[in-house]
């Protein structure tokens, strides 16, 4: 089942204190609620009510230790989320895990009995983990290559895929009154890969979605290739219309030309939103949230974070995209860093209009809700993104104030919800049900009778 009228698709993230690191001091509730698995209900209930798509947990299993800030993972999202499931009706979870430091079949396994424990709202966001205090936590080796980590991502999700439908009840047929089951339903999966050596099946039947809806983090040439080949829900950095459509295009041409249909992608790029009865407010608000204090504080951290000389720092000049394009080869996300100079490609900007268009690294709106109802429509109804994951910068403040003020403004223009339709949340996206990756390969479990089909 794939839904044909196109809505606008929304999540949100609700990470323990909000998205910016420097909001957590002007939040309402305490310091514990970080590690309270009922502040996460609380906030799972306050996005079902503004009829979010999915709630989105990041992961990084590696503590963030600066006491002025604030750890921003804790209780593991898997984990977490299967309580949640249970409590919360409709909404789906965004659930995010390492392709570096998992087993496909214990990932897997894991990830299929969740969606099949949430009746199909399960989405998994599979990533390549980049950071050495994650590698020292998992062992005594060193961080992977990039390369190597994507070219491991790609083979995973392979074996993840077969894991998935390696056991599909519907396959069973009529089974004798004398037989528990039919064996045939089941069958060993046998990759060889240059990665993995796994044998299967799982011992978890297929489940409520054919398999969970993979999600996927990342811009570099690597990620690029991910995406295309596995991503169904894209998770991006979009600052601007040309450079949305450059990403889109770019990840869908992949995609066909691997030979896939990239009907089935969605690009869904982060969003942080600051409300105020006007802009000159929000603008307020944007400064005291980001910890930069004033206009010419967020230009002094600007000048900082890309190295420029803040004696020959000129704010009104117009930026050069080609000074902002990240290292390939640094240990830090590649991708989301660029967003910025691919801004800069389709926009010619200075510093200090440059500071007011994004913020953690996406596309950020300041305005009254009307103005960023607006914006938040506009790439959406030419096509460029089919939704956006909103970042609050503060939880559970900013989230009450989005689901009170935008959402009704977006529902009185036709372009979101009001019920929950679809039963699950790949019908809610209006994504393709997947097809049986171990069609026409051979074999039955071992020891069973033939494959008859499907």
């Amino acid at each position: 089942m794939t839904n044909t009228a196109r809505t606008l698709n929304l999540n949100v993230g609700i990470n323990t204190t909000g998205y910016l690191a420097n909001a957590w001091k002007y939040r309402s509730g305490s310091r514990h609620d970080i590690n309270d698995p009922d502040y996460y209900r609380r906030l799972t209930e306050l996005a079902h009510k503004g009829r979010f798509d999915a709630v989105f947990f990041s992961d990084h299993p590696a503590l963030m230790t600066d006491p002025a800030s604030r750890p921003f993972h804790t209780i593991d999202p898997l984990i977490l989320c299967t309580a949640l499931s249970a409590q919360v009706p409709d909404i789906g979870f965004v659930v995010t895990m390492s392709s570096t430091y998992n087993s496909p079949f214990n990932f897997a396994r894991r990830v299929q009995s969740l969606d099949i424990i949430s009746g199909g709202r399960l989405i998994v966001n599979v990533v390549s983990s980049f950071n050495p205090n994650v590698a020292a936590n998992f062992g005594s080796e060193p961080l992977p290559p990039r390369s190597e980590r994507y070219a491991k991502a790609s083979e995973f999700l392979d074996v993840a895929k077969k894991l998935w439908a390696s056991w599909d009840p519907a396959r069973e047929g009529d089974v004798s009154e004398s037989r528990f089951w039919n064996a045939a339903s089941a069958r060993t999966i046998d990759h060889q890969g240059a990665y993995f050596s796994i044998r299967g099946p799982l011992n978890v039947p297929k489940g409520p979605q054919g398999h969970p809806v993979i999600a996927q983090a990342g811009a570099s040439e690597g990620g690029i290739e991910l995406a295309a080949r596995h991503g169904e829900i894209i998770y991006c950095n979009i600052l601007s219309p040309g450079a949305g459509r450059a990403f889109g295009a770019k990840v869908r041409d992949r995609a066909a030309a691997i030979g896939r249909d990239p009907s089935g992608i969605r690009i869904v790029p982060g969003l942080v939103v600051i409300l105020g009865e006007s802009r000159e407010e929000a603008l307020r608000k944007h400064e005291l949230y980001s910890g930069t204090g004033s206009e010419n504080g967020l230009l002094a951290r600007f000048a900082k974070e890309h190295g420029i000389d803040p004696d020959r720092f000129d704010p009104d000049a117009v930026l050069d995209a080609e000074r902002f394009v990240p290292d390939p080869n640094r240990l830090q996300a590649v991708g989301m860093g660029l967003g910025l100079s691919d801004l800069l490609t389709f926009e010619k900007l200075t510093a200090r209009q440059a500071v007011r268009r994004s913020e953690g690294h996406h596309r950020l709106l300041l305005g009254t809700p009307e103005q960023v109802a607006d914006e938040i429509i506009d790439l959406w109804a030419d096509g460029t993104v089919d939704g956006y994951t909103l970042q609050p910068p503060r939880a559970p403040d900013d989230i009450e104030e989005f689901v009170e003020k935008v959402i009704p403004i977006l529902q009185d223009r036709g372009v979101y919800r009001r019920q929950y339709e679809g039963k699950t949340v790949r019908d809610r996206y209006g994504l393709p049900y997947p097809t049986d990756p171990l069609e026409g390969e051979a074999g039955a479990i071992r020891g069973g009778p033939a494959r008859t089909g499907s």
